[in-house]
């Protein structure tokens, strides 16, 4: 068995746990990391990377086919499905060396590439070797949760982790679960020529703001997409080309295909976290607002530490714990300011509490401003006017913000900047936007606030009239 001691063990190659190997290493530390599995994680390989691809493709296949406004005959998309995924693999690839084993090798981080396991409250376990660290990061992520609904072990299924190596196009794509990995991927398929039912036992886009779902929601339809609501699955049946979903309602989904996109599992089962004296919760292990665990010496970050499910988030948690890690100066996580996007067609983003969330938490103190898309000369020249902005505001300043639209997830960043830096309306209303942006939205929602101020009011007016008749 070998021995080694270093400054910081960080466990799990993710988005979050590269981003502490790589800034902990630059700065001067002794950094080991451990990966049982692929470099770059869930969403390198199985997530952000290559969903975003295939709707890029499918993207394409729309277009082709929805020209004619623009003045360019439609045409029938031929469509690929392989090479779509031959597209995807392409783009993984391109962005893999990035998060390489050789890259941090080469700046100077130990990687080990086993699975972890804690054999002590101050060392763990990878393959032939024990490593003692003055801290451990926990970032072994999420994978897919998938239910133990009557049927489901007898019947072949997809996640987004084996959805990627289908070759075939699905004939008829089955997707439980209405969040935003199945909607994403339920227009996709769509787009290239399958088709799609969404099973959702619930509501679609439940998360989100209603309002804006609809947005979204309305537009999948008129694609084609099948979306059964309050649909609970109750058992699944058949075997390969076919797949029938029964729900407690009675109603019946048969289709060629089956993805089960219900949610995630944070990934603690191989950690042996009681020899570490490391407390879980129902979804992940539990940490304080510095993300330290139950073990004052172990960190936990990204989804394995059971809040927000976001690869962003998890960057966002390397660059909170790596001030705590490397100079011992406190530091805290906070989620008032944590943007996330679902990427169907049209986007949906949100950042901060939904309307009816910040109406709880502020009443009769909360102004909600919209301003909408068909308003927006450059989203007008694109037609792309469905969707509308709405800013939740607190005494001038933002404290939520919500789009349905093009490039939603765009948008989106300022009102997280904003946020995280308690900005007034007044100082996006005094942002210049150049004409014509998409981005103008975000300046003419903070112009929908301050226009019945000084249009509407009757000071405002008494007071510019005062002006003109007084100086000549």
């Amino acid at each position: 068995m070998k021995r080694i001691k270093t400054d910081l063990l960080v466990i799990g190659a993710g988005s979050g746990g590269l981003s502490v190997a790589a800034g902990a290493v630059q700065m001067g530390a002794k950094v080991v990391l451990l990966e049982g599995h692929k470099m770059g994680g869930d969403c390198l390989n199985y997530g952000c990377v290559p969903s975003k691809a295939l709707i890029a493709s499918g993207k394409m296949a729309y277009g082709q086919e929805h020209s004619a406004e623009y003045g360019v005959a439609n045409a029938a998309p031929q469509i690929d499905y392989a090479a779509a995924k031959d597209h995807v693999n392409r783009v993984i690839g391109q962005i893999e060396p990035v998060d390489s084993q050789e890259r941090f090798e080469g700046l100077g981080v130990h990687v080990i590439r086993e699975f972890g396991h804690f054999i002590s409250d101050k060392e763990v376990q990878a393959g032939d070797t024990v490593i003692t660290a003055r801290r451990v990061v926990i970032a072994t992520g999420s994978s897919p949760f998938v239910p133990p609904i009557d049927g489901i072990d007898t019947v072949p299924y997809l996640t987004n982790e084996t959805l990627w190596e289908l070759r075939e196009r699905p004939e008829h794509l089955l997707i439980i679960g209405g969040g935003p990995i199945g909607m994403e991927m339920a227009q996709a398929h769509r787009r290239l020529g399958s088709k799609v039912t969404v099973i959702e036992g619930a509501k679609a886009l439940g998360k989100d703001d209603p309002e804006m779902a609809d947005v979204v929601l309305t537009k999948l339809g008129s694609e084609g997409i099948e979306i059964a609501e309050g649909a609970l699955v109750d058992r699944i049946e058949g075997g390969d080309g076919t797949v029938t979903v029964h729900s407690k309602d009675g109603r019946r989904f048969t289709g060629s295909h089956l993805l089960v996109a219900v949610g995630r599992k944070s990934n603690t089962d191989k950690l042996n976290l009681e020899a570490a004296r490391i407390e879980t919760t129902r979804t992940g292990i539990n940490v304080d607002d510095s993300l330290r665990t139950t073990n004052r010496r172990v960190y936990a970050i990204g989804d394995v530490a059971g809040g927000l499910q976001f690869t962003h988030v998890a960057g966002y948690h390397a660059g909170v714990i790596i001030r705590s890690l490397l100079f011992a100066l406190p530091s805290k996580a906070k989620t008032a300011h944590i943007p996330w996007a679902t990427y169907t067609d049209p986007e949906l983003a949100q950042v901060g509490p939904t309307e009816a969330q910040a109406r709880e938490t502020y009443g009769n103190r909360l102004e909600v401003v919209r301003f909408h898309y068909n308003h927006n000369d450059r989203a007008i020249a694109e037609r792309k006017t469905e969707g509308l902005i709405k800013v939740m505001v607190v005494k001038g300043r933002p404290v939520a913000a919500s789009i349905a639209g093009h490039q939603a997830g765009e948008l989106i960043n300022l009102w997280s900047l904003v946020i995280a830096n308690k900005m007034k309306m007044s100082q996006v209303a005094a942002m210049v936007s150049p004409y014509p942006t998409i981005g103008e939205v975000n300046k003419r929602a903070a112009g929908a606030y301050f226009s019945p101020r000084l249009f509407e009011s009757n000071t405002v007016k008494r007071v510019v009239g005062l002006v003109q008749r007084l100086i000549p």
